[in-house]
């Protein structure tokens, strides 16, 4: 069990990202386990006075509950770094780096770990020409919980080349992210300190594991631990904790995977690694903790106990259930 005394917790939610209602869910969570376990909560939903707001709280730590831009890609980090208020999950580097898939996998392919090939395509361009054969998959570089996902098929209706007034991503963001299309099924596992804990497998009820399927109960079965051979298994929980590793990240992330089941070993390619996962009740690493044996509460105190270590305010302790 883990040990903190009373703090003083900011709870830095909201925001004007797509994922502000996720961001919101996730810091009303966090804030009522912390009142719970007899700790003093300020919620904040994250304005553009956002420094004055934490200067004026002086909390003894910020839970960093916010997601996507500008509270997962480093610009929030960087703020409080300057502020010298210790926060949880990953600082300001990883964050830039993880955010960016392109970047991730500059990071990640060099030391043994699977990601789609692809390139970075002018959203115009698409108007005149597939980037890749179909199918494939179109993306922004630095959006999370599959925000702005598109799959070109031969059969989609975007047409061939997309049309201009066909609904997707290139209608939004300059840049896009062009990967090949990998069939079957998703998987993900959760990091939490230095500890890879399970995997699930994602299966929508219909489409694919969407902004929507991932928020929307009932419309996701979660299979976890998921039914997948060992080897996969393993192969799953290797890659995420070394993604974590090499990327620097703190407290806990949540690593998505591609798995082509006829291709065995192979067929397994990472996706992603987020660096600071969803914390509602449909979200994965609270589920999955769970199974480990880890409460949400407990869960909370473990990731804001291995951020006051990390900035020197709390002595590290054995047995916290992260290791």
């Amino acid at each position: 069990m883990v040990s903190l005394p009373k703090l003083h917790v900011a709870v830095l939610m909201g925001g004007w990202a797509n994922e502000r209602p996720v961001s919101l869910m996730s810091g009303e969570g966090v804030a009522a386990a912390l009142e719970s376990r007899g700790h003093r909560v300020t919620r904040i939903d994250m304005d553009r006075e956002v420094a004055l707001r934490l200067h004026e709280t002086a909390p003894d730590v910020v839970f960093n509950a916010l997601h996507g831009v500008p509270g997962e890609d480093g610009t929030v980090q960087g703020m409080m770094d300057l502020m010298g208020i210790p926060y949880t999950h990953s600082g300001l580097a990883t964050s830039v780096i993880a955010i960016d898939k392109e970047l991730t996998k500059q990071a990640l392919v060099p030391h043994g770990v699977p990601m789609p090939g692809g390139r970075i395509v002018r959203s115009e361009a698409l108007y005149e020409a597939d980037p890749l054969a179909r199918p494939y998959v179109l993306k922004p570089v630095n959006e999370g919980s599959s925000v702005g996902v598109a799959i070109v098929t031969a059969e989609s209706n975007y047409g061939n080349p997309i049309r201009r007034d066909a609904v997707g991503p290139w209608q939004e963001f300059d840049q896009l992210l062009a990967e090949p299309y990998i069939r079957g099924r998703e998987l993900t596992a959760a990091v939490l300190g230095d500890r890879a804990l399970l995997v699930t497998e994602l299966v929508p009820k219909s489409g694919f594991y969407d902004f929507d399927a991932k928020y929307t109960e009932g419309m996701t079965e979660h299979v976890c631990p998921a039914r997948i051979p060992p080897e996969i298994e393993k192969l799953c929980l290797d890659y995420a904790l070394k993604s974590h590793r090499l990327l620097g990240c703190r407290g806990t992330s949540r690593s998505d995977f591609r798995w082509d089941d006829e291709r065995g070993e192979e067929g397994l390619f990472l996706l992603e690694t987020n660096t600071q996962p969803g914390m509602t009740p449909l979200s994965l690493v609270p589920e999955q903790a769970r199974h480990c044996g880890i409460d949400y509460a407990e869960l909370v105190e473990i990731v804001i106990e291995e951020a006051l270590v990390h900035f020197g305010k709390l002595a590290p302790s054995v047995g916290a259930g992260a290791g």
